[in-house]
């Protein structure tokens, strides 16, 4: 538990104009909450909040709030910041109980250099840089520190992997990722690529082969057609070419009749 005093006062004016004259006092508004009693408006120093930030337990450190002389203790719930410098603009308080669990975030911190970084060409995907647990607020963790000099490539650790203590309850599931090695995004692209060219040459090659076979099958269509034509051909016509020769014959004996007479 840390020994921190942050110097507190109330405020009743709210609203951006009021804000605004109270960053040109070296102040920032912020507000202090509690369960069971109704926010409270306070305002308290940037450079305070810096260094309860930069302390090792940062946003989870337990410390009090001096409020006109009545010291609470708090946790900062939430804070703002200016996007371009930086500066904290706004901080929120929440006081707790010390004898009451409190759900929240603990950072991460890798440690080592795994093995397939160093002898395979691997890189470290952070996946999980905060966890959610459960605990009484003097029992707050710092931080989980995480050895991963053991990863090969394409190794990971999980939550499970992870022993956060007797007075700590893990809310994050235990099958999340916190860290694998992983190839180098340039070379993952490299090989899909080459993967696609070669699954692209046969199927290249397939219309090639699909109208070969209706070129064979066309040619052996066309002589069951004739035939079919053929055994369709009604009986007459066929008569008909039979008896040609025999109306020739007597075409030819005209002109012997016609000598007689």
């Amino acid at each position: 538990m840390s020994d921190y005093v942050v110097a507190a006062q109330g405020r009743t004016e709210t609203g951006k104009n009021a804000n605004r004259r109270l960053r040109g006092q070296g102040l920032i508004p912020g507000v202090l909450y509690g369960a069971g009693r109704k926010p409270v408006p306070v305002a308290v120093s940037p450079r305070e909040i810096v260094t309860i930030l930069r302390s090792a337990s940062g946003e989870n450190t337990l410390f009090d709030l001096d409020l006109e002389g009545a010291r609470r203790k708090v946790i900062l719930k939430e804070f703002q910041r200016e996007p371009v410098r930086g500066q904290i603009l706004h901080a929120d308080f929440y006081e707790v109980a010390l004898d009451r669990a409190i759900t929240v975030r603990v950072h991460v911190e890798l440690s080592g250099t795994p093995v397939g970084v160093k002898n395979q060409g691997g890189i470290v995907d952070f996946v999980a840089r905060e966890l959610e647990v459960e605990c009484l607020p003097g029992d707050i963790p710092e931080k989980f520190t995480v050895d991963i000099s053991h990863l090969e490539m394409g190794r990971h650790v999980r939550v499970s992997e992870l022993k956060p203590g007797e007075k700590v309850r893990m809310l994050t599931a235990p099958d999340v990722v916190i860290a694998h090695v992983v190839m180098p995004r340039a070379e993952v692209v490299a090989e899909a690529e080459v993967a696609e060219a070669v699954a692209a040459e046969p199927a290249a090659a397939e219309p090639e082969v699909i109208r070969k076979g209706k070129t064979a099958a066309e040619g052996e269509a066309a002589p069951e057609k004739a035939e079919k034509a053929e055994r369709a051909e009604k009986p007459e016509k066929r008569a008909e070419r039979a008896e040609k020769p025999e109306k020739r014959a007597e075409r030819a004996e005209k002109p012997e009749r016609r000598e007689k007479k």
